[in-house]
């Protein structure tokens, strides 16, 4: 029986833009998106974001989708086919999701952790100080955790494409947009009288974050508020982690691609903007604009204070808000542990099942050794993007700043001059659909996005 057959199909473009949106949609909307946006200029920062959304973004989500259709492969094995001497961008698209997996799915499990202590009342607790540093520290418990979190994605996974993947996604990711309008509107009635007397509001904060501010702006600050605004949009689209090649590779020929990629970037700059009017409103109320702080202590040390500033209601709130974020964790861990299966079923020609196996049995080793990080395992590393870090921090720092950026930039070089943008175009556009951005692509993905990726790349080496 014919190998890429059994490779399985979405059975509908709905199913293809719940499960790209769903990879697109996950912690790093959740938490670093209002993060950036509210130390970014508020408005100013989603201003920039939205245009480079719908063009940088655009042009990358457009090839990798079209190199999956196209070549009806998997990562590691698709860049080979468009072209033998650039196999190599192959390689990084595989082992950049399989040293993502480990780390995503420690961080899943501090998720279940939360969620878990929320639902049974414990959300107090969850609020006092050093709750999360002696939950990442301990021996065993998050080990425990990082192992359901696996087990889920593995699950889904090894029911198959249309089986797992896309009817998974159906699923959670309507029950995500849900809790999340739900929150972000009761995040605007919030109030609070604050020390002075005066009455703090939620649509105060909303206005710290829909509307731009240009103090302290120079030409200097709008470029860090760019590079942001584009490192942000590696995490929010999936870009260059190989997911959207392996999902590409899934699409029926007769689906409408073009369209697909727009619902998928109306989704996830939506969803992105929402998690924005879900949090940073709740933490002005309860903790002014310096309650916002990077990184997992905005998700793990500052929202549980807020959750616990709500009174009685603050657990319920609290509960809700975890189960939203291990929605779009897990729809994100589905996709990352995708991406890695279908290159291990492509190149070595595994079954689905014997795939998922020896993915969460190196996902399990490793993410081990990322637990352990924080405690018998620790140490201090320098990075050359100026932090410090840890395992965990290590894995995101090679995997993220160095060679997303890299596997971005050969994409760029390989379709935009030595393919040629028609090479997408014509796939795109293969059942008479019409591409309407089609000359911004071909800027894009020659001219602009290489630009912006080599910048990318040199600030991550510490060079700019």
């Amino acid at each position: 029986m014919d190998h890429h057959h059994n490779r399985g199909n979405f059975k509908g473009s709905l199913g293809f833009v719940m499960a790209a949106a769903g990879s697109a949609v996950g912690l790093g909307n959740i938490w670093r998106f209002p993060y950036l946006a509210a130390r970014d200029g508020g408005g100013l920062f989603l201003v920039v974001y939205i245009i480079l959304a719908l063009t940088f973004g655009f042009a990358m989500l457009t090839s990798e989708v079209a190199i999956g259709r196209k070549t009806r492969q998997s990562p590691l094995t698709a860049y080979r086919k468009l072209n033998k001497h650039w196999g190599w961008i192959g390689i990084f698209s595989c082992l950049v999701p399989f040293l993502i997996m480990p780390y995503y799915c420690a961080i899943g499990g501090w998720v279940i952790k939360y969620f878990v202590a929320f639902i049974s009342g414990h959300g107090l607790e969850a609020a006092q100080d050093g709750y999360f540093t002696g939950f990442i520290t301990g021996n065993y418990e998050p080990i425990l955790f990082l192992v359901i979190f696996l087990a889920f994605c593995a699950f889904v996974i090894f029911n198959g494409v249309s089986g797992g993947i896309e009817r998974s996604s159906k699923i959670l990711m309507p029950i995500l947009i849900l809790l999340v309008i739900g929150i972000a509107i009761y995040s605007l009635t919030l109030k609070r009288t604050g020390d002075t007397g005066q009455i703090v509001s939620g649509m105060d904060g909303l206005k710290v974050y829909l509307i731009p501010s240009f103090e302290g702006v120079d030409l200097k600050q709008f470029f860090h508020i760019v590079v942001d605004a584009l490192m942000q949009l590696f995490y929010s689209l999936s870009i260059a982690m190989g997911i959207m090649i392996a999902y590409g590779s899934y699409v029926p020929d007769n689906t409408n691609l073009g369209r697909s990629i727009n619902h998928i970037e109306i989704f996830d700059t939506v969803v992105a903007l929402l998690a924005g009017v879900m949090i940073i409103p709740a933490v002005y109320v309860f903790m002014g604009p310096e309650g916002m702080a990077t990184g997992p202590s905005l998700m793990f040390v500052s929202l549980p204070k807020v959750f616990a500033a709500m009174g009685p209601a603050g657990n319920v709130v609290g509960t809700v808000f975890f189960a939203m974020v291990l929605f779009a964790a897990l729809t994100s861990g589905i996709s990352i542990m995708e991406a890695v299966i279908s290159s291990f079923m492509d190149r070595f020609h595994l079954s689905r099942k014997k795939a998922t196996m020896a993915e969460s049995l190196c996902a399990l080793i490793i993410g081990v050794v990322v637990c352990l990080g924080y405690n018998l395992l620790y140490f201090e590393l320098a990075l050359p993007n100026g932090t410090t870090g840890q395992v965990l921090d290590i894995l995101d720092y090679i995997s993220n700043y160095i060679m997303m950026p890299v596997i971005a930039l050969a994409t760029c070089i390989l379709i935009g001059w030595i393919l040629k943008p028609d090479s997408v175009i014509s796939e795109v556009t293969k059942n008479g659909e019409p591409f309407r951005r089609k000359g911004l692509y071909r800027i894009m993905i020659r001219y602009i996005s290489p630009v912006f990726i080599v910048v990318i790349l040199l600030i991550s080496l510490g060079i700019l």
